[in-house]
C-alpha cells in the first residue's frame, strides 16, 4: 500500500479505470463471439453485415476511449473482415 497522498488516489483511480475496462473489453469479447457464430452458422449476409457492423462500431467506440489501443481495434476488425469473407465464399 502505498504512503504517498498522490499515489493513493491514483490507485483509487486506477481501480475505478480497471472495472469500468473490464466491462467493456467483456463486450467486445461478446460480439467478436456473435461475428464468429454468424460465420459458423451461415447466416444470411444482411444478418452477417448486421453482427460485423456492430462488432466494428464496438471496437470503434473502445478505441476511442482508449480502452485498446486504435491499431489493435484495426486488427481486430480485419480479422472479423475476413472470417466473415471466408465464410460467405464458403458457403
Amino acid at each position: 500500500m502505498a504512503n504517498i497522498k498522490s499515489q493513493i488516489k491514483r490507485n483509487r483511480q486506477n481501480e475505478g479505470r480497471r472495472v469500468r475496462n473490464r466491462s467493456v473489453r467483456t463486450a467486445l469479447k461478446t460480439s467478436a463471439k456473435r461475428v464468429h457464430a454468424a460465420t459458423v452458422s451461415g447466416d444470411t449476409d444482411a444478418d452477417a453485415e448486421k453482427v460485423v457492423r456492430d462488432a466494428t462500431r464496438a471496437l470503434d467506440k473502445a478505441a476511442s476511449k482508449g480502452v485498446i489501443h486504435k491499431r489493435a481495434a484495426a486488427r481486430r476488425k480485419s480479422r472479423l473482415a475476413r472470417s466473415i469473407a471466408a465464410g460467405t465464399i464458403e458457403a
